[in-house]
């Protein structure tokens, strides 16, 4: 479903933020990103959704170029940004329309989707509220349900869990399982191991741009004997 091929961006001539990286993401899997500050993690999604072009490589999204198709690529992706702070003078409500206008949801099915979600989280009874006035929470709540309002197959998430209270990452954790048991795929950032090693298939690990481990963490720890995930960790992006 994702097919990243020798992919690297370069800033100012000087800077590689990502350094020939080349991953896969199937059908049905949860795929945890994970890399210190710093090494092209938010590079990498910016390229993927097609916010930044690569200057070498090429990027798929259910085999459709998200430089040459751009649209039809976008069209199977929900993405949620590391910053949930945007178009914050609409209501909720307004924004999750604006959304799905933009994907060309019919009415009647926009609103079974965004409620569905909204009530899970709680968000419901905010919805015509100004998004000015939310926490931090709340609009990454709301982004949630903006990304899923078009029923992606390729969900994308920049370090989703940040500033969610425990109720709100138990639930995203638990809507993430259920998309990719629908047969659609989850990549997301992450640094918080713990939540890679209980929700994942696999991890990507990144240091300075460049791949370090595409695995299991299982395989990870075997190849590794004796040595925790922090540990093992912290050896990889060492280096």
């Amino acid at each position: 479903m994702i097919k990243f091929d020798g992919v690297t961006k370069v800033f100012n001539n000087t800077v590689t933020a990502v350094d020939d990286l080349s991953f896969r993401v199937s059908k049905g899997e949860i795929v945890g990103f994970i890399g210190p500050n710093g090494s092209g993690k938010t590079t990498t999604i910016k390229m993927l959704t097609g916010i930044l072009k690569p200057d070498k490589g090429e990027i798929a999204v259910k085999d459709f170029d998200i430089q040459k198709q751009p649209l039809e690529a976008k069209k199977h992706i929900g993405y949620i940004a590391d910053n949930p702070d945007m178009f914050l003078r609409l209501k909720g409500v307004e924004f999750l329309n604006f959304i799905s206008d933009i994907y060309r949801v019919p009415v009647d099915v926009r609103k079974k989707r965004f409620t569905a979600v909204c009530d899970r989280f709680g968000l419901t009874e905010s919805l015509n509220s100004q998004m000015l006035g939310y926490s931090h929470g709340m609009r990454q709540k709301i982004m949630v349900a903006a990304a899923l309002v078009h029923n992606p197959d390729v969900w994308i998430l920049d370090e989703p869990l940040i500033g969610l209270d425990p109720k709100s990452a138990y639930e995203l954790k638990n809507m993430m399982r259920e998309h990719a048991a629908n047969g659609n795929c989850v990549f997301f950032s992450t640094h918080v191991l713990e939540v890679a090693e209980k929700l994942c298939d696999k991890v990507i690990i990144i240091n300075k741009g460049k791949l370090v481990y595409s695995g299991t963490l299982d395989n990870l720890e075997k190849l590794h004997k004796g040595k925790t995930l922090e540990e093992i960790f912290l050896e990889l992006t060492a280096k």
